[in-house]
């Protein structure tokens, strides 16, 4: 997973000035804490969903799409995933954040149905906050 991440968030690191947090996650504990899905191609992991049941909402800790297989609509259909996996624990809400240099992010959510709430600067990194209200 950890490979994932770095292959994922790699094209990111001149626009930040530093590697974005997840290339440095410790995915041993995150699978460990149950709350890690992937997604795979055959042999390869291309997708990576880690999520984080909080009060009243599901926080979309991380998601990865390796880039061989971005731009197929997996990262549409993780998305969806955690949805369902919400919605099944009975949580009516999805918060996420992604870094403002992640500028192709700032467009993605919104048109599934994220609205930003905030920005704010978190663990030195300039965030981006989404919410998604689920029916």
């Amino acid at each position: 997973m950890q490979h994932l991440a770095i292959s994922a968030y790699g094209k990111y690191v001149p626009r930040m000035g530093r590697a974005p947090a997840p290339m440095a996650d410790d995915y041993a504990a995150v699978v460990t804490r149950g709350h890690a899905w992937v997604a795979e191609h055959g042999d390869q992991l291309v997708g990576l969903l880690v999520m984080q049941p909080a009060e009243g909402h599901l926080l979309l800790e991380n998601i990865a799409v390796a880039p061989s297989a971005q731009n197929t609509g997996l990262g549409s259909r993780l998305l969806r995933l955690a949805e369902q996996h919400a919605l099944a624990m009975g949580l009516p809400e999805i918060r996420l954040y992604t870094n403002e240099a992640m500028t192709e992010n700032l467009g993605y959510y919104p048109r599934r149905g994220y609205r930003e709430t905030h920005r704010a600067t978190q663990n030195g990194y300039q965030r981006v906050f989404f919410s998604k209200v689920l029916h």
